[in-house]
């Protein structure tokens, strides 16, 4: 079962577009955002299962430059809106 998540990051400051372009090259971003507040990017993340994404936030993300927290949540379930926008 396909497994849903946002990763939350915190970065060196000056750095979030340099970061993301690099979230973007993994297959398993589907959209990376630079965020205002107590982060600075939120990443959306698909996943074959949890063993998957444990492996893509340990392996991967862990060896970016300049990334210095993460904090992943797992979606339990999507709504989506009716926007146009």
């Amino acid at each position: 079962m396909a497994v849903l998540a946002y990763v939350l990051f915190k970065v060196s400051s000056g750095t979030e577009r340099e970061v993301c372009q690099k979230l973007i090259e993994f297959g398993e971003v589907k959209q990376a955002d630079i965020i205002f507040g107590e982060y600075d990017v939120i990443v959306k993340v698909a996943t074959q299962d949890l063993d998957k994404l444990e492996e893509f936030v340990s392996l991967k993300v862990r060896n970016v430059p300049n990334v210095l927290v993460t904090s992943t949540m797992i979606i339990s379930r999507e709504y989506k809106g009716k926007s146009s926008v």
